[in-house]
């Protein structure tokens, strides 16, 4: 899971060298906290949250394959 947000974040951003994703287990649930560029926060959240929304929605159907919660939080 933590490949494919990876992945999806470095491919929205500009300054990929600035993604830093950690993982972090805790009581069944998985976090996922994502930390970019300033300058590019706004493209990993999206217009409305839209892509902020998608993101958690691929975790959700990944999680639910694997049997596991995932949550993913965005840190500016």
């Amino acid at each position: 899971m933590l490949e494919l947000v990876t992945y999806i974040v470095t491919q929205l951003v500009d300054d990929k060298e600035a993604v830093n994703i950690t993982s972090e287990e805790g009581d069944g649930v998985v976090t996922l906290t994502i930390h970019v560029a300033d300058g590019d926060i706004g493209k990993v959240i999206g217009k409305q949250g839209k892509i902020a929304m998608s993101i958690r929605t691929l975790a959700k159907a990944v999680g639910a394959r694997e049997g596991k919660r995932y949550n993913i939080e965005i840190e500016d």
